[in-house]
């Protein structure tokens, strides 16, 4: 009996459980519908709860929408940036990061960032602000990646930093998007076309997605 005691979930579990399923939930919502068209109480449906369990934890959907982004970023971070902190070399650390967001963006969730960053576009909107500065930190950390790259001789010089690193994150999220379902092929492009926008060779397509770039592209010699 003592052990039942023990392994009985607690409120605070309970709680946590509820949080996450309409976190998900909501974020499936967004992903599908955008921030307008969002509809809480498919939300808390879809989750298997009642509106009345959702509006115990989140106020309002903006309220819910600022937290469903604010998990989506916390679960990239663990699925994917951790993977890139783990990378010395810039451009294993740049490849990674695409690779591993390729693989992310194969759930449903994580097209919460790129759909709410087109509905917003233009708008002084606190979620339009949250997803902005979200991208803004993802390609200031690419940058600088970048420049390490050029400074450690493994990325050409050529364009500055910042932008080598829009053209990085567009080409990750326009080929993860136009690859949707297509595993595992999806792996290997992203990261083909991310290694493209930084001027640097890949193995061809059939190759390992594991294998290591070979250094700065250079352009073929003008006979």
């Amino acid at each position: 009996m003592r052990n039942e005691k023990q392994t009985r979930p607690t409120q605070a579990d309970r709680r946590a459980r509820t949080r996450s399923a309409l976190l998900e939930s909501a974020a499936r919502g967004l992903s599908r519908y955008g921030y307008g068209n969002l509809v809480l109480e498919q939300v808390a449906k879809d989750a298997g709860y009642t509106r009345g369990a959702l509006y115990h934890l989140f106020k309002d959907k903006q309220d819910l929408t600022l937290a469903v982004i604010a998990w989506v970023m916390e679960n990239w971070d663990q699925e994917v940036g951790r993977l890139v902190e783990q990378e010395s070399d810039p451009v294993g650390a740049l490849l990674t990061l695409a690779r591993g967001h390729a693989v992310f963006c194969r759930r449903d969730i994580a097209r919460v960032a790129i759909a709410l960053r087109l509905e917003f576009t233009g708008q002084d909107h606190p979620v339009g602000r949250e997803i902005e500065l979200a991208y803004q930190e993802l390609v200031e950390r690419c940058a600088d990646l970048v420049q390490a790259g050029r400074e450690a001789g493994s990325i050409a010089d050529g364009p500055p930093s910042a932008v080598v690193a829009l053209a990085f994150v567009g080409a990750i999220e326009g080929t993860s998007i136009a690859l949707s379902g297509q595993a595992p092929y999806d792996e290997l492009l992203v990261t083909g076309a991310a290694a493209g926008a930084l001027g640097v060779s890949f193995p061809a397509i059939g190759g390992g997605t594991r294998d290591r770039v070979q250094g700065p592209a250079r352009p073929p010699e003008i006979r």
